[in-house]
This record gives structure tokens, C-alpha cells and sequence, in this order.
């Protein structure tokens, strides 16, 4: 489903480049679950950063369902990305101005035309599935971190995508908030959503189906 073949990513640093991943080759079936881990630093979120295309690598082959992404254009990943894929980040990124059902709908808020009385109804049907389509009306600084890590869930799932990117998506949160959130993810991965999630927390890791573990660049398990 996803491939990355020997992918390399440099970033900038006091004058001189710091390779941060080396080499990385990563396969994803339809329906896998897999957990990156590694020390801070190690690479787990740039290796992300690239899968879902957020970044893109120096060097090696990254393809999607046979696609190439590693030179496609900036048009056909804004494509994927709207279509196929979610990322989930530590912190949720919800903007304030905008109560929880308009949130959810960000994905579709790209134009000037208002949205659909169908897309509505399915982002409250998200919001009802991760326990919030009573708050929907209400603004993000009136719910816990919790509440809001779980509407920008909601804002994942609201666009049907087939691939969900996860960063640390209970970084932020206590540990009984932390296993609510484990605990809609594999539900979701019950359902047949492909999950790749970075993750600290050993525990969690053990959730997933497979787990890949990245050490100064490159997959050392």
C-alpha cells in the first residue's frame, strides 16, 4: 500500500547538514498497525513526517498504491493528503476562533462555498463516535486536552481516509486520557483503517500489530 525504499532526509544545523534518517525502508500492508518508536532524536518523527508527506526526502523512493510521491507534484500530494491520508499530532492544532464541529470540518473549509448538510452530518456522526457530538457547538478552550486530542480524531476520520499518521497522539495527555485515545484507535483499526503511529510509551507500542524501531537514522528492529 505505502513503500519507502532507502530514504535519507537531511536538515540544516549551525552551518552544516545533520543527516537524520539514513537509509530507511519502510512496507505497509492495507490494514497494517504499526508503532515507530525510538529516543528522542532517533529519527521516529521525520521517518513519519515523510510517510505521510509532510516532508519531503532527499534521497530514495517513496510510493503510495504504485504511485511515485517522491517527485510528484505539490498538487497530486495535496490530492492524497485531502483524500487518503490523516495526520494526528501530539497537539491537537485546533483553532480557537472555531467551535468543535467547525473544526472537524476543516478538511473541507478550502473554499468560499459553505459546506454540505450531508458533510455536517457526518462530522457529527464522527464527533458522536469519539463521545463529543454534545460539545459540538462549543469552542476549543472550554474542553480538556483530552476532549480536544479527540476532536482532532474526529477530524481525521471525518474525511474517510486510508491511512491515519499518528505523532505521539497521547504525548500530551494523562494516562487515563492516553488509554481512552489507545483504545478508539484500535478500535478504528478493528474496523480496517490503516494506522502508522509514533509513539514513547512501550505499552502502547505493544498495541499495534508490528513495531519499528529507529536508532540515529536508521531501523534497528
Amino acid at each position: 500500500m505505502l513503500s519507502a525504499e532507502h530514504i535519507e532526509k537531511s536538515f540544516p544545523s549551525e552551518g552544516a547538514d545533520v543527516a537524520v534518517l539514513k537509509g530507511v525502508s519502510v512496507h505497509l500492508d492495507e490494514g497494517d498497525y504499526v508503532a515507530i518508536v525510538g529516543r528522542s532524536g532517533s529519527g521516529k518523527t521525520t521517518l513519519l513526517n515523510v510517510l505521510s508527506t509532510l516532508v519531503r526526502p532527499d534521497g530514495g523512493l517513496l510510493t503510495y498504491r504504485g504511485a511515485n510521491l517522491t517527485s510528484a507534484a505539490e498538487k497530486q500530494l495535496n490530492t492524497i493528503r485531502k483524500s487518503d491520508f490523516s495526520v494526528i499530532f501530539q497537539f491537537h492544532h485546533l483553532l480557537p476562533y472555531l467551535n468543535v464541529l467547525e473544526n472537524t470540518l476543516l478538511p473541507f473549509m478550502g473554499s468560499f462555498r459553505p459546506v454540505s448538510t450531508e458533510l455536517e452530518h457526518r462530522a457529527l456522526n464522527c464527533l458522536e463516535r469519539v463521545g463529543l457530538a454534545d460539545k459540538a457547538r462549543r469552542l476549543p478552550g472550554n474542553l480538556s486536552g483530552g476532549e480536544q486530542q479527540r476532536v482532532a480524531i474526529a477530524r481525521a476520520l471525518v474525511k474517510s481516509s486510508k491511512i491515519l499518521f499518528a505523532d505521539e497522539p497521547t504525548g500530551s495527555l494523562d494516562r487515563n486520557t492516553g488509554e481512552q485515545i489507545m483504545g478508539l484507535l484500535a478500535e478504528l483499526h478493528g474496523e480496517g483503517l490503516t494506522i502508522v503511529m509514533v509513539t514513547h510509551e512501550p505499552a502502547y507500542a505493544k498495541l499495534a500489530q508490528r513495531t519499528i524501531e529507529i536508532e540515529d537514522g536508521v531501523i534497528v528492529h
